[in-house]
């Protein structure tokens, strides 16, 4: 028994902290659940060069996102020329290696914006869970906080033409990954003689210590979902998983069976690569192609005020993201589109309270860290807005190389990593510095 309590406690802590940081910690792609937001006071406004705690360059590119657990940062990289995968963990304090392992792979096809490093790692007190693609497999690791493999798992082919980029996460004791693939034949309007391989889709939760399988749902897509689910605790004290994808829209799965439980039944038709966001008893998400999506909807999930099975609360008709994910804090939905508008909405009924073009393209998703917005251009600058009913421009911080990664916060310091570098920034007394007064109208 007693070897199981580090694993028991590690799921209870996860369960209870579903949407909230703990301090230290930064688990998954966007933070607590995937919302985004973090109550630090120590990340500065605006800032320059000399602000920086540390900038240390990594062993190869990447667009995955940083996530923290303690003093450990956990980051994946690629090599550009052989597809070299990379897992590197780092020192919070000084940037410092603490352990490396290296992959090696093989070049093959895929988006001109994608790489070999686009998923985001997950981390709990066990160790930290990354994935990649080949065509010849889906690779699913498990690595120990001290960097020794716990276990590996193939999951098969995969089959994208561009590429692959949803993010593993930790349910209690489960790791779930949404394994959606490309299946020509499904897409409306297509037309190609010879057929074209058709990929295998699937969701799939392995046990977190073992992984072993604990259940896979075989559906098919008509293209790979770049989506990362998340997590939704009903009143009744059950959980839903939520996936996104072609043909299936929201899908609300029980992470105890396996067994889906409902399913939006006006499907997408698209492409599904924001993530879905949980606020309150709402879900977004959406679907598109180019730069901005087609269709976003908010899903109102059961509770005890609205009763029944779930339904779409209402949708947003413009200027809402492919890409990006949204921000939901103090009853607003900050909605940052791939071509750089942003829009302020009313959470519960997504009444328009501003919009405005801040310019750029984006990959990055928006994070909120005490009422300010943080997003990351393509180009590497920074942008921050103030999280309020009146549009703000707070700073623009060119971080010098380009960027599609999401920004990290944990112990009061944001992490932000660019294509090959990656960078600490505020903590203690960091954000009473002259230059962060300065970003505040100080």
């Amino acid at each position: 028994m007693s070897r199981l309590l580090p694993w028991l406690t590690v799921a209870v802590l996860l369960f209870t902290a579903v949407g909230r940081a703990e301090e230290g910690e930064w688990s998954r792609f966007r933070g607590p659940n995937g919302t985004g937001i973090s109550s630090a006071t120590t990340v500065p406004a605006t800032w320059t060069e000399k602000d920086y705690n540390w900038k240390v360059k990594l062993p190869g590119v990447g667009h995955s996102s940083p996530v923290v657990w303690g003093q450990r940062i956990f980051v994946t990289c690629g090599n550009a020329e052989t597809a070299e995968r990379t897992v590197l963990c780092l020192d919070a304090a000084d940037g410092r290696p603490l352990w490396r392992h290296d992959y090696p792979s093989a070049t093959y096809a895929q988006h001109p914006d994608s790489g070999y490093a686009s998923a985001t790692p997950v981390v709990d007190g066990g160790g930290v869970i990354v994935t990649w693609t080949t065509p010849a497999e889906v690779t699913l690791l498990a690595l120990s906080l001290d960097g020794r493999q716990v276990w590996r798992r193939n999951l098969g082919p995969f089959i994208a033409v561009q590429g692959s980029g949803s993010s593993p996460i930790i349910c209690g004791d489960l790791v779930v990954l949404a394994n959606d693939q490309e299946n020509p034949s499904l897409i409306p309007g297509h037309k190609k003689n010879p057929p074209e391989p058709i990929g295998k889709s699937s969701l799939i939760a392995v046990d977190r210590r073992t992984g072993r399988t604990r259940w896979t749902i075989d559906r098919p897509t008509a293209f790979s979902s770049l989506s990362t689910p998340c997590i939704y605790r009903r009143p009744d004290g059950r959980t839903w998983l939520i996936f996104t994808s072609t043909l299936h829209g929201i899908t609300l799965v029980d992470p105890a069976t396996g067994k889906i439980d409902w399913e939006l039944d006006q499907k997408f038709v698209d492409r599904c690569v924001s993530s879905p966001l949980v606020a309150g008893d709402l879900v977004f998400a959406g679907y598109g192609a180019g730069l901005r999506a087609t269709r976003y909807v908010a899903l109102r999930l059961t509770s005890p005020t609205h009763p029944g099975a779930p339904a779409v609360a209402y949708e947003i008709p413009r200027a809402v993201p492919l890409v990006p994910t949204p921000v939901a804090s103090n009853g607003r939905l900050f909605c940052w589109t791939d071509d750089g508008i942003v829009s302020c909405l009313g959470l519960a009924n997504g009444e328009l309270i501003w919009r405005q073009r801040v310019g750029g393209a984006y990959y990055s998703s928006p994070i909120c860290v005490n009422n300010r917005l943080y997003c990351i251009a393509k180009n590497g600058e920074v942008v921050v807005l103030a999280a309020a009913d009146k549009f703000q421009v707070l700073a623009r911080v060119p971080l010098g190389e380009p960027s599609f990664a999401t920004a990290a916060v944990a112990g009061g310091v944001m992490y932000l990593r660019t294509r090959s570098h990656l960078f600490s920034l505020g903590g203690a007394g960091k954000a009473d510095s002259p230059t962060a007064r300065r970003g505040r109208g100080g």
